[in-house]
Order: structure tokens, then C-alpha cells, then sequence
């Protein structure tokens, strides 16, 4: 399996990953689906401030961790990145911090701001605990449920709370999506096994011990029944059902490359498979 990595400079396909974007455009689109799924129209500070929190978040856990490691130990380019960048990227964090928290003061009405900070409790509980108190704990949550079910509770935030008679409809989707997320995290920790036992972080794939094979099947787990609802329709949208199983189909087939093409370029690769949304948002 290739883990090697130009240390100089990132390659040009690595950079959504490196900068922390892909996980921003991710969300953006999977709320723009929700929001599709409950015939509403989202204000443009929405998905601004979703892109920028997640940004927020994702930078935030990656400056933490770059703060115990030193560059020769690094196996990632974007570990690395957070090292040798670290206070260009943590001002410009604070940039982007207040940027968020002024536009929400501005524009969120009380029902979306007091739903934003619902759910700002348990992101920066899973901050302070998976990367400061309980790092090393044997009973703490995986850190790749935490972050799948954050995920799409934040991307399924705005919709619910503008279509709060129709909520019960995106139950399901927010449920597809969250799974995905799940195995999105899950097969990043098996392909990064070794990478976060040297990095001293824990994960689902290092938890789960000889068990981790498991988690190459989830793809298929979603594949199935995401197949299955597209071609019955009614329980959950077909728009949802389509993006599950295209996205579940690309992660499988990503996870059968893997040992061909390496970790690192399936890392750069594995977020674009949730980017399925954008097909049906500018085709449909």
C-alpha cells in the first residue's frame, strides 16, 4: 500500500483536502437536497454559515492534533499542512469565526439561532473531549459516530427548523446521509490504521481491533437498501435514495482500490463520493 506523499508541496489534487474544503462543500449540498426534499428556499446566509462551521470544526480538530505531533512522525499531507501553516491557519480561523458569529447575529431569525446553538453544545463537547480529556479513554464514543452524527444533524438543521411542518420528512434522509457519513469516517480509520497509531489517535478501525474488516461492508449495507427505496419510491425521496446509493456505490468502489492506488490518494478522493447532490441539484 503507497503512504508516501510529496513533503515539500501538496499535489494539486490534494489541496480540497488539505485546506479543509471538501467536507464544506459536502455539507452545503446535502443541506441544498434537504432543502429540496421540503420544498424550501434557503436564504443565502445558510449555507454560508454551514460551510464556514463546518470549516471552523474540521480546521479546528486538525490545528489540536498538529499541536502533539512533530512533522518528522506526520504521515498525511494535511497533518502537515496544519503544522507548518499553524498560525496563518489559526488567524485565519479567528477571521472566519467572527465572520460566522457576526452574520448569525444578523440574519438567523430566534429559531434558527437558538437551533444553531442546540447544536454548538455537543461540537464543541466532541472538541474538548475526543482531542483534550478523554483522548485515550477505553469507553469514549468513536470518534467517527460523533462526527457522522453531528454532521448531518447540522446539514438537516436549516431546512427542518424553515419547514418545521414537514419535518418528520427529512428523518429518514438525515438518517441515509448519516450513515453515509458513518462510513465515510469508518473507512478513512481503516485505511489510516497505521497512520493514527503512530499519530497516538484513536479510531474506529484501531477500537474495533480484528473486527475492522466490517467496516469495508458498509458501503454495500448502504448500497442495498438505498437501491431498493429508489426503485419502490414512498419511505424515503428518490433525489435522497439516488445520492445514498450513488455515493455508497462510488465509497465501495473507492474502498476495492484502495490497496491498489494507496491510502492517500483514497483520501483525497473518498469526500468527493458524498458529493453526489451536485448531479441532481443542477441536472433535476
Amino acid at each position: 500500500m503507497s503512504s508516501h506523499f510529496n513533503r515539500d508541496r501538496p499535489l494539486w489534487w490534494q489541496w480540497l483536502t488539505v485546506l479543509s474544503l471538501d467536507a464544506p462543500l459536502v455539507a452545503v449540498l446535502w443541506q441544498a437536497l434537504f432543502a429540496r426534499v421540503v420544498e424550501v428556499g434557503l436564504p443565502w446566509h445558510d449555507p454560508v454559515l454551514l460551510g464556514m462551521a463546518v470549516w471552523i470544526v474540521y480546521a479546528a480538530d486538525r490545528w489540536v492534533e498538529g499541536l502533539r505531533l512533530s512533522p518528522d512522525v506526520v504521515q498525511t499531507p494535511r497533518h502537515l499542512f496544519y503544522i507548518r501553516y499553524r498560525w496563518p491557519v489559526f488567524w485565519t480561523g479567528v477571521a472566519v469565526i467572527a465572520a460566522t458569529t457576526f452574520i448569525a447575529l444578523m440574519r438567523l431569525d430566534v429559531r434558527e439561532f437558538k437551533a444553531s446553538l442546540v447544536l454548538l453544545i455537543p461540537t464543541l463537547l466532541y472538541l474538548f473531549s475526543h482531542q483534550l480529556l478523554h483522548r485515550h479513554h477505553p469507553l469514549r464514543l468513536p470518534k467517527e459516530i460523533c462526527i457522522a452524527v453531528i454532521f448531518a444533524l447540522g446539514c438537516a438543521l436549516a431546512p427542518a427548523v424553515l419547514a418545521s411542518h414537514r419535518i418528520s420528512e427529512l428523518y429518514l434522509p438525515a438518517l441515509f446521509f448519516g450513515v453515509l457519513c458513518l462510513a465515510n469516517c469508518a473507512l478513512i480509520s481503516v485505511w489510516e490504521k497505521e497512520v493514527d497509531a503512530l499519530h497516538g489517535q484513536s479510531s474506529l478501525a484501531l477500537q474495533l481491533g480484528r473486527l475492522s474488516w466490517l467496516i469495508r461492508l458498509m458501503p454495500w449495507a448502504i448500497f442495498i437498501p438505498a437501491v431498493i427505496a429508489l426503485l419502490t419510491g414512498g419511505v424515503v425521496p428518490r433525489p435522497v435514495a439516488g445520492c445514498s446509493a450513488a455515493s455508497a456505490l462510488l465509497m465501495g468502489i473507492l474502498d476495492l482500490l484502495e490497496p491498489r492506488i494507496g491510502r492517500i490518494p483514497c483520501r483525497a478522493a473518498v469526500d468527493i463520493t458524498l458529493m453526489s447532490p451536485a448531479v441532481v441539484l443542477l441536472v433535476f
